[in-house]
């Protein structure tokens, strides 16, 4: 759903008229609260914002599982490391930054 210019008000607008605008949003609209004439925050239906959180939960797990396909393509490439030379490597480095 598009937001118009209506969709977004100022806070002290909002404020004001914070029954009206409930309605709105669980009738499906969407809303931009300001905050010195900046986006603050989005009022969304609670129904949608689960949604978006599902969404979210499920593009980091397909994150992960692109992140493990590169770890196997690394290791089928024999670009790996026993864990203990990969330690000590990462603590070089700590100590190196540190300095």
């Amino acid at each position: 759903m598009p937001l118009h210019v209506s969709d977004i008000l100022p806070f002290s607008e909002a404020r004001s008229q914070l029954s009206r605008l409930v309605d709105e949003v669980q009738q499906g609209a969407e809303k931009i609260i300001t905050k010195n004439g900046e986006p603050a925050v989005a009022l969304i239906d609670a129904r949608r914002l689960d949604h978006y959180h599902r969404l979210e939960r499920a593009r980091i797990h397909l994150l992960l599982l692109e992140d493990v396909v590169k770890g196997l393509d690394d290791v089928d490439a024999g670009r790996t490391l026993p864990a203990d030379e990969a330690m000590k490597m990462l603590r070089q480095r700590r100590r190196g930054s540190k300095a």
